[in-house]
């Protein structure tokens, strides 16, 4: 008896001191990660906007035609708002897997002798179906357009012709509007701070042509056939070294479309579009599109491509200047189709307004089958000329016009708060005022507003000061040369890229603090178990 006594006490003895063992670890290890946060700068964040209920017409079948010109697709009705933030963090590398255990962090931030330090992105070289393939077949991209055309010079497109004397001779693309993600791998193929060191890397970038896979598969093909390859690629994902971190909440991806055409939520062979940004994996990782969806927070709208990709600064200097001094004879302008099959479309209604101003010029012969809209020439020659250029929504909210006509100096009017306010918030300015006009598209479908009195109205000084908002920020929505590297000025890509490392951070600071919340519970619960072992005991 006397045995089982000692025995039992020694036991009891073992099993407190693990308990002691286990609690002082916990909170040396919070300690830890407070210590290791001191003396570290708190960079500003990368601040979401919240973004008001959007409403779409009901006739969502009629509105999935795609056309050339605006190249989008309806969203579905009703599209609840949500907030969303990205601030600054350090980079950590986390066991997903197994919280409880001890984090590893990468390289600090703040290495004085590495410039790139922060910033170091992996871009993973993928099977050539992914992407180069893609190029290889341009033909089979697009059943009425020449994609081959449109994919030379890394994506750029032909040069430019039929330009008057005053424009740059160099610079100037007839870019499609869906070839940025060809546009982006060849500029981040020159990132200074590659690496191909996954275990360094801040970030990782994946190469895969999402656009341009979805496009060859418009019409007529099974859900099975338009998923093949992103079920592929993220498969392929979830077996590298690199994915095993955070799961994918530091990679990202370029889709050269809106986020709709992704985003196909049934398996019915009717329905639009793939299931790419569904997939287990994929949903975690940022994805950058031409129209990014309001409540799926890893959606970012960025730039589409103009026709101007500048080499040097000069470059844009001397067009900045060019648009400053130009000479607009029309107070307002127009250049698209009409949209007759979308029920809440409220284009006819400003072609017919436009048509009945002698302030306002429309680009003739922008109807379907008719190609001046696609005519790059023209198209600037109109916003180049213009005061206002009227950006009301097409086939969805958002428009390649919108840049095209500020790349010209024009001030864009917007009619719908999605159309660029909530979409485009690391390139275009938060107070949306200092560079746009908005009007709201229900008084143009009541017919109760006359745009050319409103516009009328605005006093000429700040119609000054929104043009030279325009101006200043041309920098930062093109996409640059990337034979060639600005000095002086940060343009689309520079912006992007930054921004994703700072939401990256951010995703790294949100699991970390989640681990450091999951220890000081662990920490509580054996704190309580050793009050609960000495009250059993009598101590």
């Amino acid at each position: 008896m006397e045995k089982f006594i000692l025995n039992s006490c020694s036991h009891q003895h073992t099993k407190r001191a693990l308990i002691v063992m286990a609690s002082a670890f916990g909170w040396v290890y919070i300690v830890f990660i407070f210590l290791s946060k001191i003396g570290k700068d708190q960079a500003p964040s990368v601040l979401f906007p919240d973004t008001s209920t959007v409403k779409f017409s009901s006739n969502y079948a009629q509105q999935l035609r795609i056309y050339e010109q605006d190249g989008q697709v309806a969203l579905p009705q009703q599209i609840p708002a949500k907030d969303m933030s990205a601030h600054l963090s350090i980079s950590l590398e986390l066991e997903a897997t197994l919280p409880q255990k001890l984090v590893e962090f990468t390289a600090p931030d703040h290495d004085d002798g590495d410039l790139c330090a922060g910033k170091y992105i992996y871009m993973y070289d993928l099977p050539p179906r992914f992407n180069q393939d893609l190029i290889d077949n341009c033909s089979t991209l697009s059943p009425w357009t020449n994609m081959c055309t449109y994919l030379l010079n890394g994506g750029f497109g032909p040069v430019m012709k039929d330009l008057d004397a005053q424009f740059p001779k160099t610079g100037w693309y007839a870019t499609n509007q869906f070839s940025l993600e060809v546009i982006f791998h060849n500029r981040i193929k020159r990132y200074k701070c590659l690496t191909t060191d996954y275990s360094l890397a801040n970030a990782f970038f994946v190469p895969f042509y999402a656009g341009l896979d979805f496009s060859r598969y418009l019409y007529g093909f099974k859900t099975m056939v338009r998923d093949a390859d992103s079920k592929a690629i993220a498969r392929w994902l979830r077996n590298q070294p690199g994915w095993k971190g955070m799961g994918g909440k530091d990679h990202f991806m370029v889709g050269g479309r809106v986020t709709w055409d992704f985003r196909r939520a049934g398996d019915s062979d009717d329905e639009w579009g793939n299931k790419l940004l569904f997939l287990p994996g994929i949903e975690q990782m940022t994805m950058l599109v031409l129209e990014a969806s309001p409540w799926f927070p890893n959606d970012v709208g960025i730039p589409y491509p103009t026709y101007f990709h500048p080499k040097h600064d000069s470059e844009i200097v001397h067009w900045q200047k060019r648009v400053e001094g130009s000479k607009r004879a029309a107070l307002f302008c127009f250049a698209g189709a009409p949209r007759p099959t979308i029920e809440e479309s409220i284009r006819e209604s400003i072609i017919h307004q436009c048509n009945r101003s002698e302030y306002c010029r429309l680009l003739e012969q922008c109807d379907y089958g008719l190609f001046n809209c696609r005519k790059p020439a023209a198209v600037m020659k109109l916003f180049e000329e213009s005061v206002f250029c009227l950006q009301p929504p097409g086939d969805s909210l958002t428009r390649r016009s919108i840049f095209d006509s500020m790349l010209a100096g024009c001030i864009p009017v917007f009619f719908h708060q999605e159309s660029a306010y909530s979409q485009y918030v690391w390139h275009l300015p938060k107070n949306y005022t200092s560079y746009s006009v908005f009007i709201s598209g229900d008084n143009i479908r009541r017919e109760n507003l006359n745009i050319e009195k409103v516009l009328r109205g605005i006093p000429t000084r700040k119609i000054r000061r929104m043009r030279e908002e325009v101006i200043r920020i041309i920098p930062e929505f093109i996409y640059a040369d990337p034979e060639h590297h600005l000095q002086t000025m940060r343009d689309a890509f520079d912006i992007t890229v930054q921004a994703v490392l700072d939401k990256v951070k951010n995703n790294s600071r949100s699991t970390t603090q989640n681990q450091i919340e999951f220890l000081a519970a662990e920490s509580n619960k054996n704190e309580t178990m050793m009050r609960d072992e000495k009250l059993d005991h009598g101590q």
